[in-house]
């Protein structure tokens, strides 16, 4: 598998390109786009099915990160890879809060979503696999998406998943929100989270703060959502909920990661478990941009072990 992508790699470095991913107009595909009804809103996702192949021959739930969406980049490039490898993919929207979400967050709107929303969407996505048909099922995140593939895992895995692969997963130490935020706005985090806190207490979590929020400066919150993203959680760290998971587990580290930059050093934790792995990409960007996706790829068949 891995010498067929990288022959794949080398041939389409001779054509036009399509992005950072040397794929051709030619091969390069729109996937399906369909649609759940999940909680009164409507959830959008994009399938990819390799030639010859069905929803009964198992299919790669993918997880996007941080206000992200399913087909950015990383996400379109990964399941074109999987589809030349002959897997099949369904790449989710996670709505974050909005009805058949499409595209990047819109900083403009209120932020009414939060982390752990994505577990139960996860769930209803594998619900509708299995509703389609399929009868194997591997799960793959990425960034802020491969922690919650991991919370997934640790507390609603389906007996069906059989694999699970992490792209460049979110860690976090404690007192780092505090930090970041202090970096990127000028600001101090403890009032605003106080302020929130308080309100979550008091039943009022619905309640809209005006703050700069995750990417989004000059924005607006509700305090449930402000407590979810930055209260101190050890379970943000993902090799700290994969100690909570049996599903077997690949962690692919981007080596040049300047996003998620301990990645290799909190997994240290975890390489022991019988059910984690750990490969690294050399000199990888936390996006996994151009030849490198072919690597990660490699590495994701590879562990799936479906072909």
């Amino acid at each position: 598998m891995k010498s067929t992508l990288k022959r794949m790699a080398a041939a389409a470095l001779c054509l036009p390109l399509i992005g950072g991913f040397g794929l051709t107009q030619s091969v390069a595909q729109a996937a399906d786009r369909v649609e759940l009804e999940h909680e009164d809103m409507t959830l959008i996702g994009h399938m990819e099915t390799a030639p010859g192949s069905s929803v009964e021959d198992g299919v790669v739930l993918m997880v996007h990160g941080t206000l992200a969406h399913g087909q950015m980049e990383i996400m379109s490039g990964m399941q074109e890879l999987l589809r030349d490898a002959g897997y099949n993919s369904l790449a989710v929207n996670l709505s974050l809060g909005q009805d058949a979400r499409e595209g990047m967050y819109d900083c403009d709107s209120t932020h009414r979503h939060k982390h752990e929303d994505a577990v139960d969407e996860m769930t209803a996505w594998v619900g509708w696999l299995k509703g389609e048909g399929a009868e194997r099922l591997a799960v793959l995140g990425h960034s802020r998406g491969g922690n919650q593939v991991a919370r997934y895992l640790a507390e609603q895995a389906d007996p069906m998943v059989e694999k699970a692969v992490l792209l460049a997963p979110q860690t976090w130490s404690e007192g780092y929100s505090a930090k970041d935020y202090k970096a990127n706005y000028d600001t101090e985090l403890a009032p605003l989270l106080e302020k929130a806190e308080a309100l979550v207490e008091q039943g009022k979590g619905d309640e809209i703060i005006e703050m700069d929020f995750i990417y989004c400066p000059d924005t607006r919150a509700e305090a449930a959502s402000v407590v979810s993203y930055y209260r101190d959680d050890p379970r943000m760290n993902t090799p700290t909920v994969l100690g909570e998971v049996s599903v077997p587990t690949l962690v692919i580290v981007a080596g040049a990661d300047t996003t998620v930059t301990d990645l290799e050093e909190k997994m240290a934790e975890r390489v022991e478990d019988d059910h984690v792995q750990m490969t690294v990409v050399p000199g990888s960007d936390h996006m996994f941009r151009d030849l490198f996706l072919y690597d990660a790829a490699d590495a994701a068949t590879a562990f799936i072990g479906w072909h």
